[in-house]
């Protein structure tokens, strides 16, 4: 037995206006096409569904006993159909996103606001980590997109990137600073140091070893907020981003001379998934933003 939801959608329609010429009017098609389809419908069952007869048209048993059911599957079926045209016209829906803590601090608000304004109904999930354990959420479908830093040996190949910001990292310190410092001359000055495993950790191992030397630590461990609040405290000066002292007016930040150290953040989403319309809305909103601006100092669209 086979039955097609058009034939049921006909069957409800003449059963509630019991008569067969109003209801093909009211469905927009031809009476032959609405009997047609009926009659199908009363072969694929095995029943008749409807007393015709010269002053109108009655149920009959088998009627009766299939419409409160076929009207339940209409109504099932048309439900379906509105809440998937709600998420596609954005009326409703999520998007998971991530974002390291600088950008969490800067951009991302400023992005999040102008999709907030344009969306209103879509729910924001926000997750606030360093890059690795984004992308580890990413893989693991944990997350539709991520603002990630994009490492020197690429990305995981289950990850397709685009690179959308080149970032400076500047010395930050609660006591003045020259208006740009050499990374050498930091050589004997105590850092605070970000954790084990964060990235900028690794950065900043890299960049004072190619400027040669080795640093020494005032405090070492914690990740973006922890860092900034040990400098605010006078313990050392560190090797941040230019995005991460935004709304931190304790403390100043000086860039490095030439050719300094930059660092390029990348939009990611998994490769062989198709993004919900809600992160693609996401997507576009952010990707404009950039290209648009205004940009903290420090950062420049790529």
């Amino acid at each position: 037995m086979e039955m097609q939801l058009q034939q049921l959608r006909y069957f409800v329609t003449v059963a509630e206006v019991r008569h067969f010429t109003r209801a093909a009017e009211q469905l927009g098609v031809s009476q032959p096409t609405l009997s047609k389809q009926i009659h199908t419908l009363e072969s694929a069952l095995g029943a008749p569904l409807f007393d015709r007869s010269r002053g109108g048209v009655a149920l009959t048993t088998a009627g009766e006993t299939l419409l409160p059911r076929a009207r339940r599957v209409v109504a099932e079926a048309d439900g379906a159909r509105d809440a998937v045209q709600e998420v596609v016209g954005l009326r409703r829906g999520r998007v998971r996103v991530g974002a390291t803590p600088s950008l969490c601090t800067s951009l991302v608000p400023l992005v999040l606001r102008e999709f907030h304004e344009r969306y209103p109904d879509i729910e924001l999930h926000v997750d606030e980590g360093g890059s690795q354990d984004l992308v580890a959420a990413l893989v693991a479908h944990g997350l539709d997109l991520a603002l990630i830093v994009e490492p020197a040996r690429g990305t995981d190949p289950a990850l397709e990137t685009v690179p959308v910001l080149r970032e400076s990292l500047v010395v930050a310190s609660v006591a003045p600073l020259p208006a740009r410092i050499a990374l050498a001359s930091l050589r004997d000055t105590p850092l605070v140091m970000f954790r084990t495993g964060y990235d900028l950790r690794d950065t900043t191992l890299e960049a004072c070893r190619r400027a040669g030397f080795t640093p020494r630590y005032a405090v070492e461990g914690g990740e973006m907020d922890a860092v900034l609040a040990f400098v605010e405290a006078g313990l050392g000066v560190a090797l941040v981003p230019s995005m991460a002292l935004v709304n931190r007016p304790l403390l100043h930040a000086a860039p490095l001379v030439a050719p300094g150290v930059h660092r390029t953040i990348a939009l990611a989403q998994r490769r062989e998934s198709v993004l919900p319309h809600a992160a693609q809305a996401l997507r576009a909103t952010l990707l404009t933003h950039v290209a648009k601006g205004p940009l903290p100092l420090g950062v420049q669209p790529l």
